[in-house]
């Protein structure tokens, strides 16, 4: 069971950004589904593991390693859950 079974692009994208939100490093008025949790964010790539490591734990579930290799955006998140099977 996926804690993202039945919720809605919106809610996904709503619960992506409050987990980032929850970063220090995170400019919220930067925050958009287009930015990049490196480039525009300004996060490092243990910062991106531990960003997809949230994602796991808000949503309950597991993002193999490769997978979350190519989770580079916000908007990349939200598709990744979205299409998570339940």
């Amino acid at each position: 069971f996926s804690a993202a079974a039945g919720l809605t692009k919106d809610d996904i994208k709503k619960r992506v950004i409050d987990v980032l939100k929850g970063f220090e490093k995170v400019n919220p008025s930067k925050l958009t589904t287009t930015s990049s949790f490196t480039d525009d964010l300004g996060l490092d790539s243990l910062d991106a593991v531990e960003v997809v490591m949230a994602v796991e734990e808000e949503f309950a579930i597991e993002i193999p390693d490769a997978e979350a290799d190519e989770i580079k955006t916000v908007q990349h998140a939200i598709d990744y859950i979205a299409k998570t099977p339940e």
